[in-house]
Formats: structure tokens, C-alpha cells, sequence
């Protein structure tokens, strides 16, 4: 049986680990040829000899390997169907106590690289007629948690991006959404509960904010991302799915 996804070519970035490792495996699992753009060479190379995917050296800030990229992933295969916008970092401050260079950082992976990516890809997928840009956004993106700083501003950026370029191209055929996860069990959320005196206490803190008692896995972020990305999803476009297990429709006081 042909997988959702079978021939398409993806890049996915930020592959080496947590959610676009996730997203990488089940795009190969549904048929995709996917090509691993990813920063950390140990990393890259190892989920890309085990979806049997394209390795490419990627810092997404950096124009020079975005263009490698694309190159090397049009000489491979000769086209591109999808793009996933999934490399960024966590960048937390309270705004008034943050360097100027954590703004520019948190901008250039979590805003402009989105931008650079889907920059780089377009000329294909216009000259071709059909394409899906999928990016991984936060519930940042619609809710303040303080000492967040500049991190949720980004996301509302990509947010923006998201729907801007969604209209912008949808009449030529290219379909651009995104994803907004929650908690989801990562290392770079366990890197935020390992700054506190008591890294259990505030795993299990994040559980209990969640109705079902638990976080997200990366797969089912993954799985978000095989949907918006295939020929099921058609007419879904400018649009941000949110995968929270219904903590952001939960009622407060």
C-alpha cells in the first residue's frame, strides 16, 4: 500500500532531534524522500540513515547553507513538494534584563529563517504549480507566558508568515500552514524543567495543566505535520492547528 506521503520530497530542518526527528521518521514511513537539513552533523547523519533520508549540513541562518541545501536537494531529486520549518531555540528573558543579541538570535532562528527557507523553496514549487510549507509554531504564538521574552514574539511572527504567504500563493497552487504544539516531551523541554530546583516537580507541574494528565509526544506532533503536508488537506490553507491536548480551551478564573 503507497504511503500518504510516497515520492513527495521533503526538507525538514531541525532534524536532529525531538520533534523534527519525529516528523522525519514518519514522513519516510509514509512514502517521502526526506532530506535531513539539520545543523549538528552526528545528529543529522544518524536520522538520516535511519529513514534512509538526505543529509544536509544546515544552519538555517545562513544563507550560503540554505542555498547548498536546495541544490543539492533539487540535484538529488529534482524537485521539492515540502518544506517543514521546524529548527528554532527556545529564548527566555524577562525583556528589560535581555542582551540585544538574544533578540537578534531568537529572530533569526524562530522568525526569519521560516522566511528564508520558504524563500528558497518557492521558485520550485511556483514553476511546478503545487507545494506545502509547513511551519512549527508555539502556543507561544498565542498566549504570554512572562519571562518568555522575545520567544513568543517570534511565534506570533511565523504565525503571521504563515498566513501572509498562505495567501499570497494559494491561487498558484502552494499551501503554507503551521502547527502550534504545547508541552511536548522533548529535550529542549526538559532542558527548561531542568532550571529549576526541582526538574520533576515541574514535568509534573506541566502535566497537571493539560485535561488528559500528561504532555505531547513528538509523534503526535509528527503525525499533524503528515496531514497538513499531504494530498488530504488540499484545502486547508493560512492556517495554525493547535496541539495542546486542550489546555489553551480550558477555562481559568
Amino acid at each position: 500500500m503507497a504511503g500518504r506521503l510516497q515520492d513527495k520530497v521533503a526538507i525538514v530542518t531541525g532534524t536532529g532531534r525531538g520533534i523534527g526527528a519525529a516528523i522525519a521518521r514518519a514522513f519516510a514511513a509514509q512514502g517521502a524522500q526526506v532530506v535531513i537539513a539539520e545543523i549538528d552533523k552526528i545528529a543529522g547523519t544518524a536520522v538520516a540513515t535511519e529513514t534512509e533520508g538526505l543529509f544536509c549540513r544546515c544552519d538555517v541562518t545562513d544563507q550560503a547553507d540554505i542555498d547548498a541545501t536546495i541544490r543539492q536537494t533539487l540535484d538529488r531529486f529534482g524537485r521539492i513538494d515540502i518544506l517543514v520549518n521546524n529548527a528554532g531555540a527556545n529564548v527566555f528573558h524577562r525583556p528589560h534584563e535581555m542582551p540585544r543579541s538574544e533578540w537578534a538570535r531568537c529572530m533569526a532562528l524562530d522568525l526569519e529563517a521560516g522566511w528564508a527557507m520558504s524563500e528558497a523553496v518557492l521558485p520550485d514549487m511556483r514553476a511546478r504549480g503545487a507545494g506545502a510549507i509547513v511551519n512549527i509554531a508555539s502556543t507561544h504564538g498565542f498566549k504570554i507566558i512572562p519571562h518568555t521574552f522575545p520567544y513568543p514574539v517570534a511565534k506570533h511572527g511565523l504565525i503571521g508568515l504563515t498566513r501572509s504567504l498562505g495567501i499570497e500563493y494559494a491561487a498558484e497552487g502552494i499551501r503554507v500552514n503551521a502547527i502550534a504544539p504545547g508541552y511536548v516531551d522533548t529535550v529542549i523541554a526538559q532542558a527548561y524543567w531542568d532550571t529549576f530546583e526541582d526538574p520533576a516537580a515541574e514535568r509534573r507541574k506541566a502535566e497537571q495543566l493539560h485535561p488528559p494528565g500528561r504532555i505531547g509526544r513528538p509523534e503526535e506532533v509528527a503525525m499533524t505535520a503528515v496531514f497538513l503536508a499531504s494530498d488530504e488537506a488540499t484545502f486547508i490553507n493560512a492556517e495554525t492547528i493547535t496541539i495542546d491536548g486542550g489546555r489553551s480551551a480550558l477555562f481559568h478564573d
